[in-house]
């Protein structure tokens, strides 16, 4: 059998470890058997494992298969999902309402910074007097305060940058939950 065939074999086994040898012996040896008769019928080693494809999903297949057809209690199974339940719901505590106030958050004042810095760049521009407009504004340390033009310039990059922070936060939020749900379903039992 090819060199590349024999790694594939090698990686699935290191994927397979989390069950028994004889089960993993099994598994290897009937993916075996399968190159072997495809490499038989002259299939290329490339197109064998493009067929098979990736090693860490295969064995991730057969690892989900073999947890939900043992229907019997056992303590590693119990500790398996113990452990996972108990650190996503953990880290959900936190991560999912942290990032669920951030998101949005971050969203509507990067988009509130740029309107108001343009709404008082227009009062200014336009000395309307516009009650309240000559609150909003930047100053630093009490002491420094802007041209209100400089300020909507400002006030549109910073917007910019926390409605991205927002997106970013937004992402990461369904990214985690996607993970937390794909890995539920791996361990579905």
């Amino acid at each position: 059998m090819e060199k590349a065939l024999n790694v594939y074999l090698d990686k699935m086994e290191k994927y397979l470890r989390p069950i028994s040898a004889s089960e993993r012996l099994d598994i290897i040896s009937e993916i075996r058997s399968e190159m072997q008769d495809l490499s038989d019928s002259g299939v290329p080693a490339v197109n064998i494992i493009e067929r098979l494809g990736n090693p860490k999903e295969l064995a991730r297949a057969y690892l989900g298969d073999l947890l939900t057809k043992e229907s019997r209690f056992t303590w590693r199974r119990f500790l398996i999902v113990c452990a996972f339940y108990g650190v996503v719901g953990f880290s959900g505590m936190v991560v999912i309402p942290c990032l669920g106030i951030i998101a949005p958050t971050f969203i509507i004042c990067g988009v509130a910074a740029p309107l108001l810095g343009a709404f008082k760049m227009i009062d200014y521009l336009f000395a309307l007097h516009i009650p309240y407009a000559q609150n909003i504004g930047i100053v630093l340390a009490g002491l420094v305060e802007f041209n209100p033009i400089l300020e909507f310039i400002i006030s549109l990059f910073v917007g910019v940058l926390i409605f991205l922070a927002g997106r970013g936060a937004w992402r990461l939020l369904l990214f985690y939950c996607r993970k937390v749900s794909r890995a539920a379903n791996r361990l579905s039992i």
